[in-house]
């Protein structure tokens, strides 16, 4: 039985395919587009892993209409002979993720580890969906477990180095994605991690530069990827004050690779919002990216995403972020998680992005604390911080927004954006 590059056996109607099959194992574990490569020989090759890799990469779409899309490819998956324990358990946890049962997908992913620990897609979907659970510790667990086994794959350290730094544990991400780096310097999984580290730890021109001194190497990655570590170069020279370097690197990097894609739509909303809150003009950009953000009105896939979504079209001034603001609302109403945490993020979010900075601060406050349930790294989720703390300034509520702002900038002793800030509030209060 053929094996794929990992050396789990896979199960298949053509010895050909087995090409794309790596293409779909290397390239998902690496953040390469070629991982699509794997439609190629979908059409006619309805072996377990190739079939259950196209309904996992149609899911990966995170629209409404991705199980939908994903489920022929899925029944041939469920139906295709011979398939390996292995196949069959990761075929399951497709199954579990179409029907919405993230739960069982977890699970799955989980004991798929423990049985099967070079199976590092599975290792990846699993941490992808404990990370929009807000599950550092889950993420990190399940890398390592797997580690003894798959230790030579760089790869995998980059997913160690998230899990660490997601966990706080921030001199072990380091580590681990400093030897991902050596074991493999186009690992841009690993760039990510380490730039996680040094914008926590306050080194922004030491970010900035190491991120400067990869770039070159991020070739052929998927549109997430490339777009969200542009996405990370912009945070530090954000920071730094570097306002028209951030406005090239978000019209030539950041947006425009994949415009209908919803992670490279949340980087463009997080950016253009985190100039603004930093007293940057940003033209008319907000109208081009709502052109795009407007289909997504009914969506309601990842309430992380709905909030950038609906931010994005209120700063537009777009009618649809009523429309998506109701049906967050409605769709909340069955989903628990959504009604404790994103409905008031989302109160807080249109509140503010029409000028309603007491309303803003007031449902902002009530999110914050467990923003986390909803996804999404630290970095991303500050987004939500800064615009509670403008809200706090715009709304007369100064000395809360001064006490958060000088803990900031105290801690981020490189910040020109943070000291600039945290100044304005101590003069608004008179004590600087």
């Amino acid at each position: 039985m053929p094996t794929d590059s990992l050396g789990n056996p896979v199960t298949l109607e053509q010895a050909g395919s087995l090409a794309r099959v790596d293409d779909f194992v290397e390239g998902f574990i690496a953040c390469e587009a070629r991982a699509v490569r794997i439609l190629e020989v979908a059409g006619h090759d309805h072996g377990a892993s190739v079939q259950a890799y196209a309904a996992a990469l149609h899911m990966f779409a995170e629209t409404p209409t991705a199980p939908a899309n994903a489920r022929p490819f899925l029944a041939r998956a469920q139906a295709a002979p011979d398939a390996t324990p292995r196949e069959q358990r990761f075929i399951a946890a497709i199954a579990a993720w179409v029907a919405g049962d993230i739960d069982a997908a977890i699970r799955l992913h989980e004991e798929q580890a423990t049985q099967f620990p070079r199976d590092l897609v599975s290792v990846k979907l699993g941490q992808y969906h404990l990370f929009n659970r807000g599950d550092a510790p889950g993420m990190l667990r399940l890398a390592r477990g797997v580690q003894p086994a798959a230790a030579d794959v760089p790869y995998l350290h980059g997913m160690l180095a998230f899990g660490w730094e997601q966990c706080h544990y921030l001199r072990e991400a380091e580590a681990a994605a400093r030897h991902a780096v050596a074991l493999c310097r186009k690992e841009p999984w690993a760039h990510h991690a380490l730039a996680h580290v040094m914008l926590t730890e306050g080194r922004l021109r030491e970010g900035l530069d190491f991120l400067h001194g990869v770039a070159d190497s991020w070739t052929g990655l998927n549109s997430f990827m490339v777009t969200h570590n542009w996405w990370h170069v912009a945070l530090f020279a954000l920071d730094l004050e570097q306002p028209e370097a951030v406005l090239r690197l978000y019209d030539q990097q950041v947006w425009g690779v994949a415009k209908d894609y919803s992670q490279d739509q949340i980087n463009a909303v997080s950016l253009l919002a985190r100039l603004e809150l930093a007293g940057v003009d940003v033209g008319t950009r907000w109208q081009d990216l709502a052109d795009h953000l407007a289909p997504r009105v009914a969506d309601h896939v990842l309430a992380f995403l709905d909030l950038q979504y609906l931010y994005g079209l209120a700063r537009a001034g777009r009618p649809e972020a009523d429309a998506l603001y109701a049906g967050l609302v409605a769709h909340a109403r069955q989903a628990p998680g959504w009604q404790a945490v994103a409905v008031p993020a989302a109160t807080g979010l249109l509140a503010h992005a029409r000028g309603e900075h007491r309303r803003a601060a007031d449902a902002l406050a009530t999110a914050l604390p467990r923003l986390r349930e909803i996804g999404g790294s630290h970095a991303q989720r500050d987004l939500f911080q800064q615009i509670y703390i403008d809200a706090l300034l715009q709304g007369g509520q100064a000395v809360e927004a001064q006490n958060l702002l000088q803990q900031q900038a105290r801690l981020q002793p490189e910040s020109a954006r943070l000291a600039r800030q945290a100044r304005q509030a101590a003069r608004t209060l008179r004590i600087a």
